[in-house]
């Protein structure tokens, strides 16, 4: 063989020797990029979504975990749940050794409803009661009556938390989560998600979403805002990194067939909210989020705003009854054109 095609050959195999080793450890790499999980199951009267990135091999395992941790949180904060810890609490105006969870859910909600100047009351509970029992049904006297009877019973400043007991200060009354505890539990599972080393999550509890970091590679997480009289359609879309986004809208559940009376109380009239037929706030956590929501659909457009811009890191885009919108200062960051 002459030198020059030894020269030539050992050239090739020194080649291929390379390509090799380079594919190996690009092999490698791969096998260790984030792979996505993502299950999702009913709970809490509505379908709950969890998404991880995670290159371990207990993913499935943070998934699964995450379900429990929803489920033991529900026996603490479900109204719908007799045995929970906050049907305890209304069933007999006290609960002692009161799991922490609920007396955090119930400090956030106290504080909040100073921030909110009465919107948000967890002690709207009666009234809610009334209109789910039928009070649409009822002549417009009647229902004012009854509704100021209700009214009576409300007052978070009666809710008194000494230790770890908590009390209700007058007799009749009671408390609901539904404005809180949603999202309250989906801070709680990426607290979880993000304790087992995974910096990359997403959970949806109906609407109620906190998102943990980026997607992989950096990028952001996209979330629609779905059009309130279509729901096929998207009005707009949100691009979010490490935040918590939460919807209120008055288009899903109503009281009466005739969708006059719907879920969002205004706890100062004990009616229905009527100025708004969607409120989005963007925030640090699903919790603030959960609850600003609501507060800002009973508020209206111009006290919302007026409320949110007083609130560092948090955002609302708000739909209201003529179709307009009304933003924040600074949600137009988070919005794709």
């Amino acid at each position: 063989m002459k030198p020059k095609n030894i020269f030539f050959k050992t050239i090739l195999l020194l080649s291929l020797s390379l390509l090799i080793i380079v594919y190996i450890f690009a092999a490698a790499g791969c096998s260790n990029s984030p792979k996505r999980f993502e299950d999702t199951r009913e709970k809490m009267g509505t379908f709950v979504n969890i998404i991880i990135y995670g290159s371990e091999d207990n993913n499935e395992e943070i998934i699964e975990s995450s379900f429990q941790k929803i489920d033991e949180l529900n026996k603490v904060a479900s109204n719908y749940d007799s045995e929970s810890s906050v049907s305890v609490l209304n069933r007999d105006g006290i609960i002692k050794n009161a799991p922490a969870e609920l007396i955090e859910i119930i400090n956030i909600a106290k504080d909040y409803n100073i921030k909110t100047e009465g919107a948000f009351d967890i002690t709207v509970n009666p009234i809610l009661e009334l209109w789910s029992e039928g009070l649409w049904k009822e002549s417009d006297e009647i229902q004012r009556q009854k509704v100021n009877e209700a009214m009576e019973l409300m007052d978070s400043g009666q809710i008194r938390i000494d230790g770890n007991t908590i009390t209700l200060g007058k007799k009749d009354m009671s408390v609901t989560l539904g404005g809180i505890a949603k999202g309250y539990i989906v801070d709680e599972v990426i607290d979880l998600i993000k304790s087992q080393g995974i910096d990359s999550a997403l959970v949806n509890a109906g609407g109620d979403i906190s998102i943990l970091g980026a997607k992989p590679g950096g990028l952001p997480w996209s979330i629609s805002l779905e059009n309130p009289d279509n729901t096929s359609e998207q009005i707009v879309e949100f691009s979010l990194i490490d935040k918590s986004i939460a919807t209120s809208g008055n288009y899903y559940r109503y009281f009466d067939p005739e969708k006059e009376a719907h879920h969002i109380i205004d706890p100062r009239t004990g009616f229905s909210s009527n100025e708004c037929i969607s409120v989005t706030i963007i925030s640090e956590n699903a919790t603030i989020a959960d609850i600003l929501a609501t507060s800002v659909f009973v508020l209206g457009p111009k006290d919302g705003l007026r409320i949110i811009e007083g609130i560092e890191n948090t955002e609302a885009f708000i739909i209201d009854n003529e179709r307009n919108f009304h933003k924040s200062s600074g949600i137009e960051k988070f919005i794709v054109e």
